[in-house]
């Protein structure tokens, strides 16, 4: 990074501005990240003296991949800009889709509802009270045919935000599309599919985490042989971020799931290039402008440095870390929503500094509520401003070489390793989840910051101070009572009109595949096909792998 003798050039320079400054008071006692990285008065190439260029930085589109896996950045394409959206009714959510793209939304997002993350069809009892609150209700094949209505599948790519269900929800999608005589091998999206995240995190898990595991690697062997541009992973450090962690947690945590589904992939047979191109990530961007965008580019060296010297990759797009990034819903406030426009910027901002593939902006509203259309809209226009009107997509990794930004960086990679050596000391991630470490961690990253803004050591603009006492006055979206009445019609008919002999029939297949090793995507193609419900397939999973039950606790 520097020759030795810089250091030593600059180090009589900073002294002197540290004696100018130091008769003048700090507003605080001391400066740190989120993640407890002390942030100096200045930074110099002194910061950087171990560093070297071609080692650990190098050009953009060549290994470590630092600066970004692309040579040409954004100057050759423009990251995808995808919306979520999920309202009750596929009908609903259907009308949402188009109203986006035809304003510009280059790639689809799909919210579900609570009962389709747990995997119950609408009318289930556990499902009452909690149809459309979160997303799209989707309990059959039926529905997935009205969600996709004239939306070409060969043409856009779909990012679906579903986990314990994810090969269900994935084989519905697959028949429509072809029924839409959409070739397979050209279908493009993300399935979300990152279940040890749940158990970390979000808690959306279903079965235990070795039947949970399988589902996984099926879908990954099913997409590597059978849709080699769809993504059957996007390894999510969202949520974990959501629950509290900071950032050093969420880039250690979502980067030791993604090895761990790389070992199991590997123990199925698969081989490392066959499948690690099409695994990609899902990034939060909170508030701390550069520690943020310092943990998107220590992502991509870790995991190219891992890739390469642990797992023994060839393809240097085994290397590549592919990332798709959503504003942090959990900043976002009811108290004074406009301020969340502002955050929202910053953090897409960050996202696209910081070299993302793909990304969402969520609404102001959202602190209150699933986005109003105009909350969508003006998200969707922050991308296209920052894209088209800032410059910053005119050079590739325009902050590279910024001395404080590139001590950051190593600083949050120190930081990822350290947590990568303590959770092998606790047998690796399925032990250390089953122990409750994640989860602890988290609980305690969680609890240190809202200690903070307690005590003001942290400002949120009109939570812990500048307050205000004005009326609220956004419009909010409400879900219609009417619509699950239509669902629960609709499901009804299905069920009535479908041959249920032949349904039976192919879910004795499917528990008979549970039952052994073969990869249940191909018996889950044929239940959907025949109008299976989800619920009647989440059944015969339930019965034959059990519900997860954890046995650690605070």
């Amino acid at each position: 990074m520097s020759t030795p003798e810089e250091p030593e050039k600059v180090r009589p320079e900073s002294g002197r501005l540290g004696d100018e400054n130091a008769s003048v008071g700090q507003r605080r006692a001391s400066f740190e990240t989120p993640s407890q990285i002390p942030v100096e008065e200045v930074y110099t190439p002194e910061n950087l003296a171990e560093s070297e260029y071609s080692r650990d930085m190098g050009l953009p589109g060549q290994h470590p991949y630092l600066r970004g896996v692309h040579a040409s950045g954004y100057r050759g394409r423009l990251w995808t800009m995808r919306m979520f959206a999920g309202f009750g009714l596929p009908e609903e959510t259907n009308a949402r889709f188009r109203f986006l793209l035809d304003r510009g939304q280059t790639g689809l997002s799909v919210a579900f509802d609570m009962p389709t993350l747990y995997g119950y069809d609408t009318d289930d009892p556990k499902a009452e009270g909690e149809f459309g609150k979160c997303g799209v209700a989707v309990s059959s094949l039926a529905d997935m045919e009205t969600l996709f209505d004239g939306i070409p599948l060969g043409q856009v790519t779909t990012s679906m935000t579903i986990n314990s269900p994810a090969a269900i929800i994935w084989a519905m999608y697959i028949a429509v599309a072809e029924q839409q005589g959409a070739p397979l091998q050209e279908l493009g999206g993300t399935l979300q599919n990152d279940i040890l995240k749940e158990y970390i995190a979000q808690n959306e898990y279903i079965f235990p985490p070795e039947p949970s595991m399988r589902l996984v690697v099926d879908t990954v062997e099913f997409a590597t042989h059978h849709l080699p541009r769809w993504n059957p992973i996007s390894i999510s450090g969202y949520h974990i971020r959501e629950a509290g962690s900071n950032a050093v947690q969420e880039l250690a945590f979502t980067l030791a799931d993604g090895f761990q589904y790389v070992r199991h992939c590997l123990d199925r047979g698969l081989g490392v290039d066959e499948f690690v191109p099409r695994l990609s990530f899902f990034f939060n961007v909170h508030n701390n402008f550069f520690e943020e965008i310092a943990k998107f580019r220590a992502a991509r060296r870790v995991w190219a440095r891992e890739m390469k010297d642990t797992f023994h990759a060839k393809d240097p797009r085994s290397s590549w870390l592919r990332f798709h990034a959503q504003t942090s819903g959990a900043t976002l406030t009811a108290q004074q929503p406009d301020n969340n426009v502002t955050r929202v910027s910053l953090q897409a901002l960050a996202a696209v500094l910081g070299g993302c593939q793909s990304l969402h902006t969520n609404g102001k509203d959202e602190a209150w509520a699933l986005p109003s259309e105009e909350a969508a809209l003006q998200a969707l226009r922050t991308q296209q401003i920052i894209a088209h009107e800032t410059g910053v997509t005119d050079t590739v990794d325009p902050l590279g070489g910024s001395y404080f930004l590139e001590s950051l960086t190593n600083q949050v990679e120190a930081g990822t390793y350290d947590y990568f050596r303590r959770i092998e000391d606790l047998g690796g991630v399925i032990p250390a989840l089953e122990a409750g470490f994640f989860q602890r961690e988290i609980a305690e990253a969680s609890y240190r910051y809202q200690l903070e803004e307690d005590r003001k050591e942290r400002i949120t603009v009109g939570v812990n101070e500048y307050v205000s006492d004005d009326a609220l006055d956004i419009p909010l979206l409400r879900v219609d009572r009417e619509g699950e009445k239509q669902h629960v019609d609709k499901l009804n008919q299905v069920r009535r009109s479908r041959d249920n002999r032949e349904v039976a029939q192919k879910l004795k297949d499917l528990e008979h595949a549970a039952r052994g090793s073969d990869n249940l995507m191909p018996p889950l193609l044929e239940a959907v096909k025949a109008y299976a419900t989800l619920g009647e397939m989440m059944g015969v999973f339930r019965s034959v792998f059990g519900e997860y039950q954890p046995s650690w606790g605070f």
